[in-house]
């Protein structure tokens, strides 16, 4: 009597293959914990460019929507945004809410890689992002795509320390990567959450402080006396925009009285 054990026909393919193959080969499932491998190989150290008018960097020679900003590496692939602190992963996976702002304005033309649905999109503005994730998240996030230009901020620097690591000498664990970085790049970052607003440096703050020389009271009274037309040039050029050196602002007003 013939028994038959009626087997899937992948899980037949894939015993085949198996032994197929040689001792040495090796199968790439995409997934290494606690990263993703997605498929990007990035044996050496790009060649970063920046996009003009915008604190993010691009690699014009990937092959993939490759960005660098606020001290990470950013890249859309699979219609998922992925981070991470060194230039070939491993990639952490990023909610759409936590991909900053300046990332997502980049324009069309700088994705070496477009999806399909950039297609008739305008190569020098920012993706539709808004009609791509869905009207929840446009809401919460306004017009994302404007802000004040002159306020852009700085661009980060570039973690150039990661040339020296490449083959077998590229770290892939999380902890040495942490590691390295701690030691060679100092960078705080900003909150890649948050308007861009929230990561300007302190000038908004700067404009309400007190001038370098408060000691010359904008509403100093007249000096009492009679009209010296010699004199009143002198004052009019020791107005609180051109005060002179600090402990001779009495000064002036003495020589207006003292007879000649």
């Amino acid at each position: 009597m013939r028994l038959r054990f009626p087997l899937p026909l992948p899980l037949i393919l894939s015993g085949l293959l198996l032994v197929a193959l040689p001792a040495s080969a090796q199968i790439s499932l995409g997934l290494n914990l606690p990263g993703l491998q997605i498929g990007i190989n990035v044996p050496v150290y790009p060649r970063l460019i920046r996009v003009p008018g915008y604190p993010v960097y691009y690699d014009p020679q990937a092959d993939s929507n490759y960005f660098f900003y606020d001290g990470l590496y950013w890249v859309f692939r699979d219609d998922t945004w992925y981070q991470s602190s060194w230039y070939n992963g491993p990639w952490q996976s990023v909610h759409p809410d936590s991909v900053p702002l300046f990332v997502l304005r980049v324009p069309v033309r700088y994705y070496r890689q477009p999806p399909p649905f950039f297609r008739g999109w305008r190569a020098d503005a920012a993706p539709r992002w808004g009609e791509h994730f869905g009207p929840g998240w446009q809401q919460g996030h306004g017009n994302w795509e404007r802000w004040d230009r002159s306020r852009t901020p700085a661009a980060a620097p570039l973690p150039t320390y990661q040339r020296n690591f490449r083959g077998e000498q590229y770290p892939q664990a999380p902890d040495h990567q942490q590691a390295l970085r701690d030691q060679h790049y100092r960078y705080p970052g900003r909150d890649n959450a948050t308007p861009p607003q929230s990561a300007q440096p302190p000038a908004g703050q700067a404009r309400p402080q007190p001038p370098a020389h408060p000691a010359v009271p904008e509403h100093r009274p007249p000096v009492a006396g009679p009209s010296n037309n010699q004199g009143q040039g002198r004052g009019q050029e020791r107005g609180p925009d051109r005060a002179g050196p600090p402990g001779r602002g009495d000064k002036p007003e003495k020589e207006q009285r003292e007879p000649r």
